[in-house]
């Protein structure tokens, strides 16, 4: 069927609309305890919550979940609506139905976010949507802070805020064998095959050295001590430290 969408086992095609007068009278029976008339008003009201979860839709969350909490959101708004008071019962049922779901978002994170930080990424992705409805192109994170008077730091922080981070071992790709995982790609410039073969050569060239020497040298590079400092705390002249110094360090580039 053309237009179907499927939500939470709902085709979203087939959601009715209540008027206003059909939807005061349910208001008025749901409030006075009718069970049939609040599932009415729920089921009539579906359709406001699938326009609202289309804000937060691309931003990692199901979109069955958010729909879900979006209804919950509708039935605080039914419950809570005064029928008295000449307000339409959708400018009501949003606002409910919004801070619902920033409530699950904030509190679902992985990571978790200060309130401040994610309502300004929530701003940030609302000016991103219409500037890229604007300019028919992604917008840079400049054109973002002009557009909400923020500083360029803030907009950045607010967007890494709420990306969902992503396993090492996701696979990235699998040709039908062992699938390659983010932690394949990942490059570690320190603790390669190179530096641990070093390491290995450096620690044996300086087992070779006479316990002298090495003190010598834990001294100087360890612990930072001067020649002149070296030379008081082992009883030698400070040439004589410069001397075995010198020849510790020759006998190890020779040894690597």
């Amino acid at each position: 069927m053309r237009g179907r969408v499927e939500i939470c086992g709902i085709d979203t095609s087939k959601l009715q609309v209540l008027k206003n007068d059909e939807m005061a009278e349910l208001l008025r029976r749901s409030h006075d305890g009718d069970e049939t008339a609040r599932e009415e008003l729920i089921c009539g009201n579906l359709r406001l919550v699938l326009s609202v979860i289309q804000r937060f839709l691309g931003r990692g969350a199901n979109a069955d979940d958010l729909f879900q909490v979006g209804c919950i959101g509708l039935m605080k708004a039914i419950d809570n609506f005064d029928v008295n008071q000449p307000v339409r019962f959708s400018t009501y049922g949003v606002p409910m139905i919004i801070g619902e779901i920033r409530r699950y978002l904030r509190d679902n994170s992985s990571i978790r976010v200060s309130r401040s930080m994610r309502d300004t990424a929530y701003r940030v992705l609302q000016a991103r949507e219409k500037l890229v409805a604007q300019q028919q192109r992604e917008p840079t994170a400049e054109e973002i802070a002009r557009y909400l008077n923020i500083p360029r730091e803030d907009v950045v922080m607010a967007m890494d805020a709420v990306v969902d981070p992503v396993s090492l071992y996701e696979p990235i790709y699998s040709d039908g064998s062992d699938a390659m995982c983010v932690m394949d790609q990942l490059d570690d410039r320190i603790n390669t095959d190179e530096t641990w073969i070093e390491q290995i050569a450096l620690k044996d060239a300086i087992r070779r050295l006479s316990p002298r020497e090495r003190r010598i040298l834990a001294m100087r590079f360890h612990q930072g001590m001067t020649q002149m400092e070296v030379s008081s705390r082992i009883g030698i002249s400070q040439a004589q430290v410069s001397r075995l110094e010198k020849s510790a360090i020759c006998s190890i580039k020779q040894a690597l």
